[in-house]
């Protein structure tokens, strides 16, 4: 734990009490304390800030150093790069591409992890928004956030920028009625909700959350395709309070078309899928749910470039049927290249939305990571 830059982290604590980003870390030290020859990184910082990315990337130089061979998978571009000689590009279960690194640009990596040019990869900017949809003003959290405020227009996608731990995520949790709230006001539709409110208050008011924890709390694994596709609102699949089959497995071909799912994988259970399609299918809940406002914890954490693209397509898709869309994401570029407008939290406060075209990866970098008011002091 002390060469991954986390020796203060308690040997003697249940693991279950981690937070996700350090049970990731405990996984990785237990990797290299092993003294395996070869090491297999799957999605290692998916959890993991920018200032742990770092330190991994940095401890696996060292290690290659050491002799140390590693597999390591991502589908971040920019670590791959900054930690590996060759490539191999994997697509549908087949490999289509490998080389060297230094032999191939970004771009072409990319067109060949989705077949395609990469023209499409974010859809083209949207039209002029709708009216308010969701309104925060002045919301403060146990913890975090603090005092938080900004609104979402119908036709909108709004963008949280942040590093973890910045309160990002507590702001939608807060927002969906998961984290407790001591002020501040949420309004819905021009409706204020009550503070105390539950999750399922919330979403019967027509929000609908979609977690960060795919797994843990996200999707019941167990359970098949079509029933989590369905949990949200089970009333349209049932007569006289009684579930029906015939309905159920009707709407849940339905969800499953418009998302890509082939429908033979219905009667699947959900934890057999791919994290790509496993994110498709917590999504399509919320569809089925029929929410009118969309809060999206990370919503392409862990899953391929593919399954981005057809994401964030989906995403532009309800945006233009004039949803309010919420998206709070630490990967920059998606968040520039996805959102209208975007704002930046820092240690629980959140800074203005500004137009997305206004913004950089560096400026939005430089406000994470000093918060707004600082920045504005060293530009002055």
């Amino acid at each position: 734990l002390g060469r991954l830059g986390h020796g203060d982290l308690d040997p003697d604590r249940r693991v279950d009490s981690l937070s996700p980003a350090a049970r990731q870390l405990v996984e990785i030290a237990r990797a290299i304390a092993s003294r395996a020859k070869i090491v297999v990184m799957d999605e290692p910082t998916s959890s993991l800030g920018r200032e742990d990315a770092v330190r991994l990337l940095d401890l696996i130089g060292r290690l290659r150093g050491e002799g140390l061979s590693v597999v390591y998978i991502s589908h971040h571009l920019e670590e791959t790069r900054a930690v590996a000689d060759r490539y191999t590009v994997l697509r549908d279960g087949r490999a289509v591409a490998t080389g060297r690194m230094d032999e191939i640009d970004d771009d072409g990596l990319v067109e060949r992890m989705i077949g395609r040019s990469l023209d499409g990869v974010f859809p083209d900017r949207r039209g002029p928004a709708g009216e308010v949809a969701l309104r925060v003003r002045g919301l403060v959290g146990r913890s975090m956030p603090r005092k938080a405020s900004f609104e979402v227009r119908s036709g909108e996608i709004v963008g949280l920028a942040g590093l973890m731990g910045s309160g990002r995520s507590e702001m939608l949790r807060a927002i969906a009625g998961l984290e407790p709230t001591v002020e501040g006001a949420i309004e819905v539709q021009g409706t204020e909700l009550k503070r105390s409110g539950s999750p399922g208050e919330r979403q019967r008011q027509g929000l609908g959350f979609l977690s960060e924890d795919r797994k843990g709390e996200g999707l019941a694994l167990r359970m098949t395709v079509a029933e989590n596709l369905l949990l949200s609102r089970l009333q349209p699949v049932s007569n006289a309070g009684v579930l029906s089959p015939r309905l159920m497995r009707a709407a849940a071909r339905h969800w499953a078309g418009r998302l890509g799912i082939r429908s033979g994988e219905a009667e699947r259970r959900v934890g057999t899928l791919s994290g790509g399609n496993q994110q498709k299918v917590a999504i399509a809940r919320l569809l089925h749910q029929d929410a009118s406002v969309l809060l999206l914890d990370d919503p392409t954490r862990g899953i391929d470039v593919g399954s981005r693209v057809q994401v964030y397509e989906l995403l532009d898709r309800l945006a233009r049927d004039g949803r309010a869309v919420v998206v709070a994401s630490g990967h920059l570029p998606e968040l520039l290249g996805l959102c209208d407008r975007i704002a930046v939290m820092h240690r629980g406060r959140l800074g203005p939305l500004r137009d997305a075209r206004d913004c950089s990866e560096g400026s939005l970098l430089s406000e994470a990571v000093l918060g707004g008011e600082a920045v504005e002091e060293h530009a002055a």
